[in-house]
């Protein structure tokens, strides 16, 4: 199956060839500014298995080990990349076509979540990065 996203004003089109390899919302503070929400839902796919497919991302490096890539015309963020893990691409799942397809499965960066929001859910929270990450 191939997913297909983009970013708000259509600059920035992408494409997925296969599954996720996990998906989530992240509650760190990084994620909260740039989106302008108290959580972020995100999914990972293999780097492989994505690209962009109409123009070039703008790249803002966001921390020592990691980058975030937007659109430059309508600032529409659509990927985090970890320069430490260059295994995987994490996708905004807001920008995705068809958002529905990846729920989440895990909550990250716990002890970063504004007191007043929370999930009905029992999926796992982790306090700092994730399963993956040995957090």
């Amino acid at each position: 199956m191939i997913h297909h996203g983009s970013c708000l004003c259509g600059a920035l089109q992408f494409e997925a060839t296969a599954d996720p390899i996990d998906a989530g919302y992240c509650h760190c503070r990084m994620c909260q500014k740039l989106s302008g929400a108290s959580a972020l839902p995100w999914a990972a796919f293999l780097v492989n298995d994505f690209r962009y497919t109409k123009g070039k991302p703008k790249v803002y490096r966001s921390s020592a080990h990691g980058q975030r890539e937007f659109c430059a015309d309508c600032g529409s963020q659509i990927a985090f990349r970890d320069s430490s893990n260059e295994k995987t691409v994490e996708i905004n799942v807001g920008t995705m076509n068809e958002p529905g397809r990846f729920p989440p499965r895990c909550h990250i960066w716990c002890d970063s979540k504004v007191e007043w929001f929370d999930t009905d859910d029992d999926l796992p929270r982790y306090p700092k990065s994730g399963p993956r990450d040995g957090a």
